[in-house]
């Protein structure tokens, strides 16, 4: 590879720099020269206190690193899975994925106390309306509150009291070394989670062939073919960041199992699908779960338009 340098692009905060130098890590493997991360501040990382709907959507967090590819001052960017877009903007690729860490959600609470043994109105934290369906159907005498912005913020929000109890993924924890704030750790059939949960992403642009030779290399295959899968799932429904969707996969042997649960715009709802696929046909597997998940719903997953 012509280059001296190599350029990745990361969200400034702590948890995307910890993922960042893992990529780093990765391509020092097979790149002998210097590699530098430039930290850049997203839309999304700016404005906390309303849903990020409300603001445009998932792309917010990852916009503003897609332009410094696309303008070539980074060569390839970092990102976690679950914040991306289901569809590559034009001139990107993301084809590349590190192994995957635990996709499953956790809880931590003030009390120590497991979620069914919270007191009857208590405020629980959460970023999604996926968590807070999935929640209502294990305690509906729970109250549900947005909370966003980084890990680190999230629990000390809880800790003013602000929160009785917040809920997010278990791979930032892990990978923060936060695993002791854990009160309880849901089951992937309890919390069916996001699409590509737990997983580090990694886009260039689609012309630049020294870098896509290079990201083969560090590319984890089960990663690859299990996280398509599940964002072929978002690709059919054509959600938003509102769209209260989960989609989980698994290999066994040859064949990829998959499921996605998807809810009505009120929560009110829920369609549940299954089915497994030779592994060759993940993409299949993908697209037969979100058109069953799309037939069965009806469309009652988006708000209508007037």
């Amino acid at each position: 590879m012509n280059r001296n340098k190599l350029f990745i692009g990361s969200r400034a905060s702590k948890l995307a720099l910890i993922y960042a130098n893992k990529v780093k890590n990765e391509i020092s493997k097979h790149f002998n020269k210097e590699i530098i991360i430039k930290e850049i501040n997203t839309t999304g990382d700016k404005k906390l206190d309303v849903r990020l709907s409300e603001l445009g959507g998932k792309g917010l967090f990852s916009k503003n690193i897609e332009k410094e590819i696309l303008n070539k001052n980074i060569d390839i960017a970092v990102h976690a899975l679950k914040d991306l877009p289901s569809f590559d903007t034009d001139g990107l690729i993301t084809n590349c994925f590190l192994k995957r860490n635990d996709s499953k959600e956790v809880m931590i609470s003030n009390s120590n106390k497991k979620l069914v043994d919270l007191v009857p109105g208590s405020i629980v934290g959460t970023s999604s309306f996926r968590r807070e369906f999935q929640l209502k159907r294990i305690r509906k005498d729970l109250n549900f509150k947005l909370i966003r912005g980084n890990v680190d913020s999230r629990i000390k929000k809880l800790k003013k009291g602000e929160y009785d109890a917040i809920v997010l993924a278990k791979a930032g924890l892990s990978s923060l070394n936060l695993e002791n704030e854990i009160t309880q750790e849901f089951s992937i059939k309890d919390l069916v989670p996001s699409a590509g949960q737990g997983t580090i992403a990694i886009q260039c642009r689609n012309d630049d062939a020294d870098i896509i030779e290079l990201l083969k290399k560090i590319n984890h295959e089960q990663t690859s073919i299990c996280v398509k899968a599940e964002r072929e799932v978002l690709k059919v429904l054509d959600g938003d960041c509102e769209t209260a969707v989960g989609a989980t996969s698994k290999i066994i042997n040859n064949e990829i199992f998959l499921s996605g649960e998807l809810f009505s715009v009120d929560g009110s709802r829920r369609y549940f699908y299954e089915t497994s696929k030779k592994l060759t046909d993940f993409n299949l597997a993908g697209q037969e779960v979100g058109i069953k998940l799309k037939e069965e719903s009806r469309g009652d997953y988006k708000k209508k338009c007037i």
